[in-house]
């Protein structure tokens, strides 16, 4: 075997190996983020309001909760503000969420990716948090 093909085939082993550590040292960081937004989500279908949950928006990981409409109503800077014109991506990513919850992917500013969690209440309310 040739020095280059086993140069490469270390390459290619380390590049798996980093993928596989990265996505496993993520695993706790999600679990805990789905954890959150289920008991927020199960809270405000049980009466709670997303008022309850400003604190929320001050904690790390904060959580955010919006309307259908992109009306942000917990969120550390967005508050009060409707996302769907100025964040327009971030919109149309995050208003997937659905009653069993999903993770999306979106780009916030240019070269600031972020993962979220986000499910929707029984109220069409998006509980999110991300990483």
């Amino acid at each position: 075997m040739s020095t280059k093909r086993v140069l490469t085939a270390c390459l290619a082993m380390v590049f798996v190996l980093t993928v596989a550590l990265y996505t496993f040292a993520q695993q706790p960081y999600r679990d805990a983020i789905k954890k959150r937004v289920d008991e927020i989500v199960t809270a405000i279908n049980s009466g709670k309001t997303a008022a309850d949950f400003k604190s929320a928006a001050k904690e790390d990981p904060f959580v955010f909760i919006m309307k259908m409409d992109g009306a942000m109503l917990v969120h550390p800077t967005l508050a009060g503000k409707n996302i769907k014109a100025d964040f327009e991506q971030m919109y149309k990513v995050v208003s997937k969420a659905d009653a069993n919850g999903t993770w999306v992917k979106y780009e916030m500013f240019p070269g600031w990716n972020l993962n979220s969690y986000v499910r929707k209440t029984k109220d069409e309310l998006i509980v999110g948090c991300g990483m």
